[in-house]
């Protein structure tokens, strides 16, 4: 019996130059943090045009750093979107602060600026801005409010705001690594600023061996070269991905327009770089992605669950409306021609 193959929605792009480089750590016998990190490191800051970054093991030990060095503490206030991952909560309850959930932009999934400035209180300390899926959230009135924002950039990696890169507006600006982010080192993570003092006030939080003394705050956050060695070749291949992914988004955009779905929003200010390709569609989600998967195509809620669904809280119509549309179809740079005219095809023929 004939079987389809699952073309899965999410995959790592690795190439025989990882293998290669990370062969290379193993041999060397020095695989834990080194020379590979603090390269990777001054590499991601060259990207984004900032002064430095400090690589660490996760996405979410990054965003807790962070909060640690704009001296965000129990008590304090932290402003993020409903609709996310659960790493801001999870950071920002793991110091004792307060995180302050509000609802988003339900055209571009981005923080919602009017209720950030509804939920400042003088307790507020930060504002955690994640741009999901590859485009911006609207930076310009939120830097105008004098709370310092931490640009969470997982998914947004490449894109432009304003003709200036994503992750340079912040105090604070944070990236994963995980195996299927927009760069892959397995695990891992970074924070990164244009502040000095910030900088190395994490680097002393990400360790706290051969210190002349201790400080209560620091943990091990640490990155090992094995995990830098892909970064480093992730990011020299990083245009090219960034492309790949443009490519499939034009056809997706030109071939899917006539279905009654809503496409992904890019208003003019922004570029979108895809990290997902989201869909709103009226179909219920569930039964949609089973009767995908049956046809051989692997799709994603974008966002899990909301934070205001975890936490039982009510009045939060725009994240709960997306949550019940947004279809995520696969769009990673792994696919190939065929992998897409497939896709393709089979939205055409169940979305209509």
């Amino acid at each position: 019996m004939e079987t389809t193959t699952l073309i899965p929605h999410s995959r790592p792009y690795l190439g025989q130059k990882e293998i290669t480089a990370v062969s290379e750590v193993i041999e060397s016998q020095e695989v834990g943090q080194g020379f590979r990190v603090t390269r990777f490191e001054q590499s991601m800051a060259d990207y984004l045009g900032l002064l430095g970054g400090v690589a660490v093991s996760s996405g979410t030990a990054a965003l807790h750093m962070a909060l640690l060095a704009l001296g965000v503490s129990a008590g304090n206030e932290v402003v993020m979107p409903s609709y996310v991952c659960a790493a801001p909560w999870i950071a920002t309850a793991h110091i004792g602060a307060i995180p302050k959930i509000v609802d988003i932009d339900p055209r571009t999934f981005g923080i919602d600026v009017e209720q950030v400035k509804a939920a400042i209180t003088g307790k507020t300390r930060a504002i955690i801005v994640p741009h999901l899926f590859g485009c911006s959230a609207d930076l310009a009135p939120l830097q105008l409010l004098n709370i310092p924002i931490i640009e969470d950039c997982a998914q947004t990696l490449g894109a432009m705001y304003h003709g200036q890169p994503v992750g340079s507006f912040g105090q604070a600006t944070i990236c994963s690594f995980y195996a299927t982010k927009l760069l892959c080192t397995g695990e891992g993570g970074m924070v990164l600023s244009n502040n000095a003092r910030m900088v190395e006030t994490l680097r002393m939080l990400r360790e706290y061996d051969e210190k002349q003394f201790l400080y209560p705050k620091s943990f091990n956050y640490k990155m090992t070269d094995l995990q830098a060695a892909l970064g480093l070749c992730q990011l020299e291949r990083f245009p090219d991905s960034l492309m790949r992914r443009a490519t499939i988004a034009h056809r997706y955009l030109s071939e899917l327009a006539h279905l009654p779905v809503e496409l992904p929003s890019i208003p003019q200010d922004r570029t979108h770089i895809f990290y997902r390709f989201v869909l709103k569609i009226s179909r219920p989600i569930d039964e949609s992605i089973q009767r995908l998967e049956g046809k051989g195509i692997q799709c994603r809620r974008p966002v899990f669950q909301p934070l205001h669904r975890y936490l039982g809280l009510r009045g939060f119509p725009h994240s709960e409306h997306v949550f019940s549309t947004a279809l995520s179809i696969p769009i990673h740079p792994s696919l190939t021609d065929e992998d897409v005219d497939r896709i393709i095809t089979i939205l055409q023929e169940e979305l209509t």
